[in-house]
């Protein structure tokens, strides 16, 4: 659902900074509560949605495809705030290292695809189905839910943005009536991925999860006391663990492990299992397409839309995913790899300011 800059106009893509940047101004405020370890988890689930969005899935009987957005699955493991960031994180880099959504309309494609998910699907849906224990059938259903409804909002949300921005080659009602249902098909198969994920890291480390459970007891104790939460605080995810694996027993594999795996599940697909995406266009692509012909629409243009193309020009250093100079199949390779661990020392990096910043304060 990555928005081109010929989709929006300056008016709009201005309008969807401001909102996305007032979110993350909001996230960067809440992660002062947050613990040093989650530093690392950013980063590898960050390289995971990253490799996963390389996957395109196809929607059968259409000659359409999806691939996973992340919001609620990042969200169901860091919480909405970080998770907020880390989907930030990963959009950034597809816009400057692969092209992958314009520059201009990077904030909309923030709002779409992060923030549904991670606030609503992860800070709404997930955590008011957790807020009693965790188990899998919970686990599915949240996420089949949060993923529906989540894209949903996003594939609307590009609707209305295409129509406050004068693509009079898209009608707002007809290509509603093709945006929703084709995403609705997409949520669903996101639903099923997000909880296959989910569920492993509840059966290998269910602490790692995110409930919400204790994020009040935090706030106030940061308030009280004037001092951020160490590792065993009362309230922090390490205290909190025996919830839990009181529903789940013991987790089979150590916090470690189980990250070891989701990096070298991200390294996979981002390395090998990138090459079987399918070659139908995603569903907004794949509805632009119905109703002008082409996967592409001319667009408004515009000095700002110019100068946004010229520095994606000069950042995108692996465009489209490949080598710009050979078609070969080691350039989606490469680029997986490389996008993945630029995504993980980004979180990381990030992530070592904000607990600087913390401990400064």
């Amino acid at each position: 659902m990555h928005m081109a800059d010929a989709l929006v106009s300056a008016a709009v893509a201005g309008t969807m900074y401001v909102a996305s940047g007032t979110a993350a101004a909001y996230s960067m405020k809440k992660m002062e509560y947050e613990e040093e370890r989650i530093i690392p988890t950013m980063g590898v689930m960050g390289a995971f949605v990253f490799a996963s969005q390389m996957i395109n899935f196809t929607i059968p009987g259409t000659g359409s495809s999806g691939h996973l957005c992340g919001g609620m699955l990042l969200s169901a493991v860091v919480g909405p705030y970080a998770g907020f960031l880390t989907m930030i994180g990963v959009l950034l880099i597809q816009c400057l290292m692969f092209a992958d959504g314009g520059l201009l309309a990077l904030g909309a494609n923030i709002w779409n695809m992060a923030f549904y998910g991670c606030f609503i699907g992860g800070g709404l849906i997930w955590r008011m189905m957790m807020r009693r224990g965790l188990s899998k059938r919970k686990i599915v259903a949240a996420s089949v839910l949060g993923c529906v409804l989540t894209l949903q909002m996003g594939a609307f949300s590009v609707t209305l943005e295409t129509l406050a921005s004068g693509i009079t080659e898209l009608p707002f009602t007809a290509f509603l009536a093709l945006m929703q249902p084709i995403h609705l098909a997409i949520g669903l198969v996101e639903g099923l991925i997000t909880s296959a994920v989910l569920v492993f890291v509840y059966e290998a480390r269910p602490e790692i999860l995110w409930t919400g459970q204790k994020e009040r007891t935090r706030r106030a104790l940061v308030r009280t006391e004037g001092v951020a939460a160490p590792a065993a605080w009362p309230g922090s995810r390490s205290q909190d663990a025996g919830l839990a694996e009181t529903s789940a027993g013991r987790g089979r594999l150590s916090f470690r492990k189980t990250l070891a795996i989701l990096a070298a599940a991200a390294a996979v697909i981002a390395g090998v299992v990138s090459h079987f995406a399918s070659a139908f266009p995603d569903g907004l692509e794949w509805s632009i397409e119905r109703l002008t012909g082409s996967t592409e629409v001319e667009g408004i243009g515009g000095t700002l839309s110019r100068v946004a193309q010229r520095v994606q020009e000069v950042t995108a250093i692996l465009p489209d995913y490949g080598f710009s100079s050979s078609d070969a199949a080691l350039g989606t390779s490469v680029s997986g790899l490389v996008g993945a661990a630029a995504v993980i020392l980004l979180c990381v990096l990030l992530g070592k300011l904000f607990m600087a910043r913390r401990e400064k304060r």
